[in-house]
């Protein structure tokens, strides 16, 4: 009964809260500052000075990667597992100008991500310096700042040396958006909000909004503050009193407030409907509005148990997710939304339900993304604490900036309903030590203190690649949930060895593989190498790994040996398979030539493995019928065929009309396999349900390379400037079949309104620029990527190859 009348009254304040105000002021405003800056490689003296001259610097513009345009090389400093892509040190500068009209107001740059050692000048004062390549900072211009018709010179210099600094390809420059930020005396701090609702149920939802405003001005400020939550079609369903109650802010001080706004029959977010609320928290002063500052938001409940795993709003849930680093293949580091939006598509369409942002604070972007197409979150922030794993990592800055990192990264991610685990930190050396050693409990403990005084919503994880009882993470007490790198087989008695603890796997599979390769026998499964520390000394000699799910690192397992496992018991509440998308650097189990990882479901061009099918016949309830290998090979060659199918008994298959056996797969196998000798024709699966067709798929043996297929994402982009569309190529016999072993050099030519972002064709060995304008298909594929220029009109595109017939496609740009 009291919980009713709180209710009603709380209710009666939203709906005489929610009035509109005819006050007018200059907000807050947030402005793209990505266009037109200068940009010069290598080091230059003074270069920070607004007397520089940089015209002969190159003028591009932001987000950009620097590296990603370097050629491979094998003697770079970042080696192989840095991609083979080399660092340095580079400056960026643009020059601007405020109006007079700016005068009085306080302009602010906040930057989402500059790799790395940054430090910021304007008007040639530093600003600061931020080593951290993954957080996003801010900092203050308005001291140093000119108006009117006088030039103000924003520049700054990325140290991305001394190598290695890292385990993976980072990627150099200002390689994340950049905004400019104007505001009053008052306003909203920066990520000053945190929702969250801390009572749901199918009456109302209690939205607790709390608050930091700040008074950057001389003199103490009397203000009054207003929520407004708006739905998901911009309409008011609740709000606060926007003149009820004064504060008062002491000149330079800040405000902490905190209000609960009951929402009636609240729209829950979850990753098959994720609906998303907005509030806008309106701050007014002397009747006359001083900031507007906008919150996205969902409601939703998320639960870990012991014994019974993951539940999202009271409903059991298998997370099924993905680690994903932030390259984007061809494009490098530099952010693009369209290109994390397609990668997000792909594993959507898979049944991947979750993102592992391995391992390092993602971009905005990515959260926002994962916020609206309905995809879970394990947020990290350390590959490295106090103990290095690369001899200039971030071990360095440790001691002076890992509060302060975890702290932003906290702050600004804690308002994504995605967001469901943080991770304090991946394959940690603290777990190990001897008894004189407690730095891992030691940091451990206050690493998830300083998380828990900022958000006490989510549990609190490390990614353990040791497991035993003496792990100085684990046995801290520090974290909510136990974590596991691999160790597949000590999953169904985890609960033993770390009672009282819900139970994910952190990372998981490790498998190799090339798109389109194929080892035989399939049965056979290959380690490579046999243990980390040892260098292969088999392997394939072109540098491929098996696309048959039959070759893993010596750490993971195949994809389907941890899949049984996963699937089997409600204890674990999901993982986290390395990787879902190839990535630059780490090209486990080879070196040079190998520059790209092996991990992923999918390549680095986007193109699925066969693995692909796999996932999305268990994780999905599509009905899926994948048939491999490819239908070229030797005549009399002994060829495994595999076939993975979903929501069927069983598999016929046929070599030229002639059936070859019928297959169901027994226990929790996941896929079925006959061996017969090839001949050439045609090789056709039927699968069936209680005796009815469910699906037919055909592999026809092609002939030689005759034509191009173009196939775009997308017919038409916008004219933004940084919109994408990802065009597949393929190969194909004068049939039209695809020709799995093309390997033909594809010429682009691309005019109007659009220009070359990149292409690729997924080889992990490839040298090829990913800036060029040709590719040479690998396994029959390539990719080009497009981006629109800033005016409407069209894309055209052609591609060519010597033999081959051409082909083109019109893109609008509209």
């Amino acid at each position: 009964m009291i919980q009713i009348k709180n209710y009603l009254l709380l209710l009666f304040i939203s709906l005489i809260a929610v009035v509109n105000s005819n006050a007018q002021s200059t907000v807050t405003r947030s402005t793209n500052f990505n266009n037109n800056w200068k940009f010069y490689l290598g080091e230059d003296k003074d270069a920070q000075g607004t007397a520089f001259n940089d015209a002969a610097w190159r003028t591009l513009n932001l987000p950009h990667d620097w590296s990603i345009e370097l050629p491979f090389d094998k003697s770079s400093p970042t080696g192989t597992g840095g991609g083979a892509l080399r660092g340095g040190v580079g400056w960026y500068r643009k020059t601007f100008v405020l109006p007079d009209m700016t005068k009085g107001q306080h302009v602010f740059i906040d930057f989402d991500g500059v790799y790395c050692n940054s430090e910021v000048f304007i008007n040639g004062h530093s600003l600061g310096i931020r080593p951290n390549g993954y957080i996003g900072f801010r900092y203050e211009l308005t001291p140093y700042l000119q108006y009117g018709n006088a030039k103000n010179v924003l520049a700054v210099k990325v140290n991305n040396d001394p190598q290695p600094n890292s385990r993976w390809y980072s990627g150099s420059g200002i390689y994340r958006n950049v905004w400019l930020v104007t505001t009053g005396n008052v306003f909203v701090d920066h990520w000053g909000t945190y929702i969250s609702t801390p009572f749901i149920d199918d009456k109302f939802a209690k939205v607790q909004i709390q608050t930091a405003i700040k008074n950057v001005s001389d003199k103490k400020a009397t203000i009054q503050i207003k929520h407004t939550i708006y739905d998901a079609t911009n309409k008011v369903v609740a709000g606060s009193s926007s003149g009820a109650v004064q504060f008062n802010i002491e000149a330079g001080g800040v405000l902490k407030d905190s209000i609960f706004i009951p929402l009636p029959h609240p729209h829950l977010w979850s990753v098959n409907d994720p609906y998303l609320y907005k509030v806008e928290t309106q701050i007014t002063r002397n009747g006359k509005i001083e900031d507007r500052y906008t919150t996205t938001f969902g409601i939703r409940s998320c639960k870990f148990d012991v014994n019974d795993g993951f539940s999202l709003n009271g409903q059991h849930l298998k997370i099924r997710g993905v680690c994903m680093h932030h390259d984007l293949g061809c494009l490098g580091t530099a952010i693009n939304t369209d290109a994390i939006e397609r990668q997000l598509r792909i594993l959507k369409e898979m049944g991947c339900n979750a993102i592992r942002t391995s391992h390092n604070p993602p971009a905005p972007e990515l959260l926002e993304l994962c916020d609206k197409m309905g995809f879970l979150v394990m947020d990290e922030a350390f590959d490295i604490w106090k103990k290095a794993k690369n001899p200039y990592d971030y071990h360095l800055s440790w001691d002076q900036w890992h509060i302060r990192d975890l702290q932003d990264q906290v702050q600004r991610d804690r308002n994504h309903p995605s967001v469901i685990i943080w991770s304090a930190g991946n394959e940690i050396p603290e777990q190990w030590g001897d008894s004189t050693d407690n730095s891992g409990t030691l940091i451990s403990k206050e690493l998830a203190a300083t998380i828990q005084a900022m958000d006490s919503t989510r549990p609190i994880v490390t990614a353990n690649n040791e497991t035993a009882s003496w792990n100085k993470l684990l046995v801290s007490g520090a974290f909510d949930i136990t974590g596991y790198n691999y160790h597949h087989s000590e999953y169904a008695d985890v609960l033993k060895k770390w009672p009282g603890k819900p139970f994910i796997s952190t990372e998981a599979v490790s498998a190799l593989q090339t798109r389109g390769s194929y080892d035989m026998p399939s049965d056979s499964i290959r380690r490579w190498p046999v243990r980390w520390d040892i260098p292969l000394t088999t392997g394939n000699a072109d540098t491929t790994c098996s696309a048959y799910d039959n070759c893993s690192a010596p750490w993971g397992s195949t994809h389907e040996e941890t899949m049984k496992v996963v699937e089997k018991y409600n204890h674990i509440s999901g993982l986290f398979v390395w990787t879902g998308f190839d990535y630059i650097g780490e090209p486990t189990p080879y070196e040079w030539p190998a520059r790209s990882a092996y991990f992923g479901i999918v390549d680095l061009a986007g193109f699925p493995k066969d693995v692909y099918y796999m996932y999305q016949s268990v994780w999905t309830n599509k009905t899926v019928l994948h048939l491999l290998p490819h239908w070229n090979w030797r005549t009399g060659d002994t060829i495994d065929v595999w076939a993975y199918y979903s929501n069927a008994d069983e598999v016929e298959l046929y070599l030229n009309g002639k059936s070859l056996g019928i297959r169901k797969k027994m226990g929790d196998d996941l896929h079925v396999v006959w061996k017969t000798i090839f001949e050439p024709g045609t090789l056709k699966a039927v699968s069936r349900k209680n005796g009815q067709i469910v699906k037919e798929e055909t592999i026809k043996t092609a002939g030689a390379p005759a034509g191009i297929q173009l196939l775009t994402d997308k017919k038409s982009i916008s004219p933004d400037g940084t919109s994408l569309a990802f065009i597949s190529v393929q190969v194909v016999d004068k049939e039209g079949n695809p020709v799995p072993y093309a390997a033909n050099d594809i010429q682009f030519t691309v005019s109007g309104e659009g220009f070359i972002a990149g292409v690729d064709n997924g080889s992990q060995t490839s040298m090829e620029s990913f800036k060029a304008n040709h590719r040479k298909a690998f396994n029959g594929k390539c990719l080009l990527v497009v981006q629109s220029k800033d005016k409407a009109g069209n894309i055209a595109i052609r591609a060519t190859s010597s033999g081959l017939a051409a082909a083109s496609l019109s893109i609008g740009v509209q």
